[in-house]
């Protein structure tokens, strides 16, 4: 179905005309983030100004379609996951600066947001341990001990060049050099159950299967299962773990963000503002905290009281942007160490 959703989008707006993509009350998204995570965000924002929303969702290549499109790409907003991609599309010239816009600055801290103004963050999300309730006594963990042999046989995890995992290993690159972070993912790599392998939510399962007794997911994911009334097995599989914050006694949790760009070309672009003053906005913020189960950005807003049972989180502090630095390095460790094969026989 997800799929047939994505052909049926792209499909869409491969058709519009340069009048459709102009017209009035419209505004075009290329988003990396899935249609069910913002569908409550954009339903909202047409129900409030009329503006209908077009959304394209792509796995891969956003920047590359927008570039090949060039002066007519129909594209007015970017949303994407992880701060490499909000990079990429800055470094790749497919973004322009939003600068001064008083209702965007005010509720998105200056550290997310890009100093030109090209990128804006909206949520942050945690890459947390799931730990089985019934099979993991202990409630602390670091991510340093997950190459500890006392978990051989005992993780689940998904591919590792996927960009949430990236982003984690370009972090322990940041703390501790390429040379550790090399040994650490082979010893993670051999205490793995198996090859890397399905999405955040199927290490749950596995957990609650007995296939393995931790895993690595995002927060968000945890109250999205929780909540999932169309899939209600998906209750099952978060009932059966806990969340533990990483590394709360020293440096903090890795965190990624969530985000927005102003699409270099936007045909829309005043509708394209409205939208990103929406997404920053507290209403906007709500709906993330409250239907996305991620942790907004804007000061003093709070997670939803599913989000708050997890625990508190201690974000790690250091700087996004110098994590991103690292990505490319880290890529390439996973495959000198054979992450995706599996563990050692």
């Amino acid at each position: 179905m997800k799929k047939i959703t994505r052909i049926a989008l792209a499909g869409a707006l491969a058709l519009m005309s340069s009048t459709v993509a102009h017209a009035a009350g419209e505004v075009n998204i290329y988003s990396y983030r899935q249609p069910e995570l913002i569908k409550p965000l954009l339903d909202r924002f047409t129900k409030e100004t009329g503006i209908a929303t077009n959304v394209l969702f792509l796995d891969k290549g956003l920047v590359e379609r927008i570039k090949a499109e060039g002066v007519n790409s129909p594209a007015d907003v970017i949303l994407t996951i992880d701060i490499q991609r909000l990079t990429e599309a800055k470094d790749g010239g497919v973004v322009q600066p939003v600068k001064d816009n008083a209702l965007i600055n005010k509720d998105i801290p200056a550290s997310l947001r890009d100093a030109d103004g090209e990128w804006f963050g909206l949520t942050t999300r945690g890459r947390v341990v799931y730990a089985s309730k019934d099979r993991v006594a202990q409630s602390e963990i670091t991510y340093e001990e997950l190459a500890d042999p006392k978990w051989k046989g005992k993780i689940c995890i998904r591919d590792g060049q996927h960009a949430y995992n990236i982003a984690l290993f370009a972090s322990m690159i940041a703390h501790h050099g390429a040379d550790y972070t090399q040994t650490w993912l082979t010893g993670l790599k051999n205490n793995l159950a198996r090859k890397p392998d399905g999405n955040d939510r199927s290490q749950a399962k596995s957990i609650m299967a007995g296939e393995c007794d931790i895993s690595l997911g995002n927060t968000y994911y945890v109250g999205l299962m929780m909540t999932n009334d169309k899939a209600p097995e998906e209750k099952e599989w978060a009932k059966s773990i806990k969340v533990l914050f990483p590394n709360v006694k020293d440096r903090g949790t890795h965190v990624n963000v969530s985000g927005m760009a102003l699409a270099k070309n936007s045909p829309n672009k005043a509708n394209a503002l409205k939208l990103m003053e929406f997404l920053a906005s507290v209403e906007g913020q709500k709906i993330y905290a409250e239907q996305v189960f991620e942790y907004p950005v804007m000061a003093g807003a709070e997670p939803s009281a599913i989000v708050k049972s997890f625990g508190t989180i201690k974000p790690d502090t250091i700087a996004l942007t110098e994590i991103a630095k690292h990505r490319k390095q880290a890529s390439e460790l996973v495959d000198k160490v054979g992450f995706n094969e599996g563990p050692s026989k």
